[in-house]
């Protein structure tokens, strides 16, 4: 006697083949009782696996979920609002970019560039310490603003010393 289609699908779902030739009633009752005590044991070991890792339980249900037409529908829409929005990001950086004035890089004014100059001399004599050293930052920026100012304001260069290696750096800074 041949199964119906019903013992059929109901075999497919337990994983048994009863369309097979030589298979017969008894051998599908002798297969279903072994599906049967089996399928608790199996059970309690898939519930176990899933309430021990619910983040890899989420992601199987979420890729068997994905794999169906309503799906696949929802990753193409998905995919289509973040190219939406992607384009919506680069119009606003655009935008922005074309709005923002872009400022200029502030001018130098010409004492400071003099007192750069008057520290790289102050750097390159032993007057604060060793060549390439300036021990005491403070007094050498001191004694080199007041030099820069002193020549601004159009007095006698000094004859020898620090200060006469910083006024002459300073050249036409001035």
């Amino acid at each position: 006697m041949a199964f119906s289609k019903l013992e059929l699908a109901m075999g497919a779902l337990l994983g048994l083949e009863l369309a097979t030739p030589g298979m017969t009633r008894a051998a599908a009752k002798a297969s279903l009782g072994v599906v049967a005590r089996l399928a608790p044991v199996a059970g309690r070991a898939a519930l176990t696996t899933a309430a021990a890792n619910p983040a890899l339980t989420g992601v199987g249900l979420g890729l068997g979920a994905l794999q169906t037409a309503p799906g696949q529908e929802l990753l193409a829409a998905a995919e289509e609002r973040g190219r939406q929005d992607r384009l919506k990001l680069e119009r606003l950086i655009q935008d922005t970019l074309a709005i923002a004035p872009i400022k200029a890089k502030k001018k130098v004014s010409s004492f400071n560039r003099a007192v750069s100059k008057g520290m790289k001399a102050v750097k390159a004599s032993t007057s604060y310490g060793k060549k390439g050293v300036i021990n005491n930052g403070k007094r050498a920026f001191s004694l080199v603003t007041k030099t820069v100012s002193s020549k601004k304001k159009g007095k006698k260069a000094p004859k020898k010393g620090i200060k006469a290696k910083i006024w002459r750096s300073i050249g036409k800074v001035l």
